[in-house]
This record gives structure tokens, C-alpha cells and sequence, in this order.
């Protein structure tokens, strides 16, 4: 089976404990190319973790996540440091909390974003300092991968406002923009809707389903908006005390008595 018709990401029998608190127990799912995966569960679920596991800030102790590439490469990030699950299996994400250079531009946000890559072209400091034509052409070629996505999201206006002085739901916006200047394959966002107004929330729906079906970029989405949610997903995961409670497509999940009783509501 080819990486294009098998899973991107498979998350097999992943469990992470701190001291006597089993934050995920025994979690596996799949998520597959080109499409919206959304976790759901009540605060302490152990999404966050999850990211966290996925993207290098913690190491389980237990399980495999294993990300597959369209060039067929497979990445193992259990066994990966962070810097190179970013670099190289292109696994990027966002946070609950916005977490910007607030003193530096709207543009310089997104060129720092794509600092790997201007080394890689650049090694040597001093091709930046005495402006050789390959630094050049690297640096123009950033600067223009930025001002496509600041004029994604609707900022290309402001490229040289200073980040912190966007409103909040802007910076939300930039910090997608931000992650896909680093060019994922698998793209990990943390409740990106928490905080927004409806019409923000309803730009941030349009944005992502054209991140999908633009670039083709996965997504794995931890969201509590169950109306985002139904809009968006493709899959849906829930999880309860940091077990999968449920599987399956969106209004199949939501229909689920367990989901029902532990997230949504049993009277809802």
C-alpha cells in the first residue's frame, strides 16, 4: 500500500502517565491524508497531551505514532526530538494560547517560521552579511510564501503592524499562517476557535477547509465548537479520562450515548 492511500499518521496502543495520573490510556486511531480529524473530550481528556506527544514535548513511555510521508519515508516520532519532527516529518502546530513574537511585525513572524529552510540554502552567516544570490533567492522566496499566506488570512494589510497589537481574533489567523509557512504535512491546532466571535469562527471554518482542499495539508483539529466540528471533520475522535470513548464520522460520534453522556450531555 502506497503512503498516499494508507494512513499519514497511525497512532498505535499510545499511553502517557505522570507519577499516578494516566493522562492517555491504550489511545490508537488513524488519521488519514487530506483530511479533518477532530479530537472532542471535556478539559482533561488528554488532547493537549496528545499534541504534546505527537509533536516531541513529551516522550511516552508506551506506543507508536507514526507519521507517512508521499514520498514514502516513515517517520517514528517516539523516537524523534522535536526540532526534527517539525523539520522532518512536517508535523506543526498551534496552542490553546497564542503564542506570537508580539514585538516583532506580522511578517517577520512568518519569516522566522521558515528559518530552517533559510539555512539550509544559506549555511554560511555570512552569505546573509555580504547578500550572495543564493541567500537572495532563498530569502525572496520566503518573503513571497509569506505574503501569500498574510493575504490568506486577510493580513497582508498590516504585514508591518507588530503582532501584538492585532486584535485577538487576527492573531489567531497569523499563528495558522505562521504554522503553514513551515510547510506540514500533518497540521496540529489547538482549539483555534476558542475566543472568537461567530463571523471570526466562520473565516477560520472557510480557512481551513481551503488550507484542505488547496494544499491538500492534513489536519488534526481539538476542538469544543461541535458545531465547527460538524462542518469541518472528516473523522471524529472522543475521549474521556484520557481513553477513546468513541470513533467513527461526526454525526455517528455525536449520536453516541458514552459521547453524549461525558461531553455533549446526556439531555442535550
Amino acid at each position: 500500500m502506497s503512503a498516499l492511500t494508507s494512513a499519514l499518521l497511525d497512532v498505535e496502543h499510545l499511553s502517557m502517565r505522570f507519577g499516578g495520573l494516566t493522562a492517555i490510556n491504550d489511545l490508537t486511531f488513524r488519521a488519514r491524508p487530506s483530511e479533518i480529524t477532530a479530537i472532542i473530550g471535556p478539559n482533561g481528556a488528554g488532547k493537549t497531551t496528545l499534541f504534546n506527544c505527537l509533536t516531541g514535548f513529551y516522550r511516552p513511555p508506551v506506543g507508536r505514532m507514526r507519521v507517512s510521508s508521499a514520498a514514502g519515508k516513515t517517520f517514528l516520532l517516539e523516537r524523534m526530538d522535536a526540532f526534527r519532527i517539525a523539520r522532518q516529518a512536517r508535523v506543526v502546530r498551534t496552542f490553546q494560547n497564542v503564542r506570537l513574537f508580539a514585538g516583532m511585525s506580522v511578517l517577520e513572524n512568518l519569516i522566522v517560521a521558515q528559518h530552517v529552510e533559510l539555512t539550509e540554502h544559506s549555511p554560511n552567516p555570512l552569505a546573509a552579511l555580504i547578500g550572495l544570490r543564493r541567500h537572495r533567492l532563498a530569502l525572496k522566496s520566503a518573503v513571497d510564501w509569506t505574503r501569500y499566506w498574510l493575504d490568506k488570512v486577510g493580513l497582508l494589510a498590516v504585514a508591518n503592524d507588530a503582532a501584538g497589537s492585532l486584535p485577538y481574533g487576527s492573531q489567531r489567523r497569523l499563528e495558522i499562517a505562521r504554522a503553514m509557512c513551515a510547510k506540514p504535512a500533518l497540521l496540529c491546532l489547538d482549539e483555534p476557535a476558542a475566543g472568537l466571535n461567530p463571523r471570526e469562527s466562520q473565516q477560520l471554518n472557510q480557512l481551513l477547509m481551503e488550507i484542505r482542499q488547496d494544499h491538500g495539508i492534513s489536519i488534526l483539529l481539538i476542538e469544543h465548537d461541535i458545531t465547527m466540528v460538524r462542518a469541518l471533520s472528516d473523522g471524529l475522535i472522543a475521549m474521556n479520562d484520557g481513553t477513546k470513548i468513541a470513533e467513527g464520522l461526526p454525526e455517528v460520534v455525536l449520536n453516541d450515548p458514552a459521547v453524549r453522556a461525558a461531553y455533549i450531555g446526556a439531555d442535550s
